[in-house]
């Protein structure tokens, strides 16, 4: 069994040496990158990637383009922040001697915020299928949250992608800025509507729900601060939809 890695790029040279190194189980790694216009591109070819340039498709769109510039079937995509941890390494290779029992498989994704490892707050374990036969699989989601779609059987293994997400709050705003519009986006497309109803009280329960029926309180300031952004989060998505559509 041959595994090729896929990754998309766009502005990742903090990030994009950490997960090359992480695959060393892997026959090959993909990258596909937008546009970079850092170091990324630099880094990845330095430390042996096969590097392709093209223009953005959107998540789903980069991500099945990235699978199909593989040159094996099996693919083990990542995003650019995320790592491969030892023990899930160990696992695939185990995949590797003894061959796949199924058509995909799904691994817990353990997140890093603000340098603390989050385990409630509902980020954990957030299972991905990460690991597919593509001839099986394809990615969907034109917008945000974009996940593999498998015609076939899905396993699945027990330790952990690692996720270095945002390292200060400057940076989450400033990436919650952009998703919180493709969000609205997404909403506008899907023609929901939003009333003042959501608008003022999905936020406050999203907070509640992250910080006591997810027990973020047990991930201390950090879990605190995840829950009053993912109400901000909820906040803006309705508030920006309603601004792109106020008829709906």
């Amino acid at each position: 069994m041959k595994i090729s890695a896929a990754i998309i790029t766009f502005n990742e040279e903090r990030n994009i040496a950490r997960v090359i190194e992480s695959l060393r189980c892997c026959d090959e790694i993909v990258v596909v990158d937008s546009g970079s216009t850092d170091r990324t591109v630099e880094l990845a070819t330095k430390l042996g990637a096969r590097v392709i340039e093209t223009g953005w498709r959107g998540f789903a769109g980069q991500k099945n383009y990235a699978s199909e510039q593989c040159e094996n079937d099996w693919v083990l995509s990542l995003d650019a922040d995320e790592a491969l941890s030892e023990a899930l390494e160990g696992e695939i290779w185990q995949i590797k001697k003894n061959g796949p029992d199924v058509d995909a498989y799904t691994m817990p994704r353990m997140a890093q915020y603000l340098g603390r490892w989050i385990l409630h707050s509902g980020w954990y374990p957030d299972r991905k299928v990460r690991l597919y036969d593509r001839r099986l699989s394809k990615w969907v989601g034109n917008f945000v949250h974009e996940s593999v779609f498998v015609e076939g059987n899905i396993g699945h293994l027990d330790a952990s992608i690692l996720h270095f997400t945002c390292s200060s709050l400057s940076e989450h705003l400033k990436t919650m800025d952009r998703y919180t519009t493709l969000a609205a986006e997404q909403l506008v497309d899907q023609k929901t509507h939003v009333g003042w109803i959501q608008l003022a009280l999905e936020p406050p329960w999203t907070f509640f729900r992250t910080y006591v029926m997810q027990r973020g309180f047990l991930d201390g300031m950090e879990g605190l601060a995840i829950a009053h952004m993912a109400a901000l989060y909820t906040f803006l998505k309705y508030a920006k939809a309603k601004n792109m559509n106020p008829r709906r």
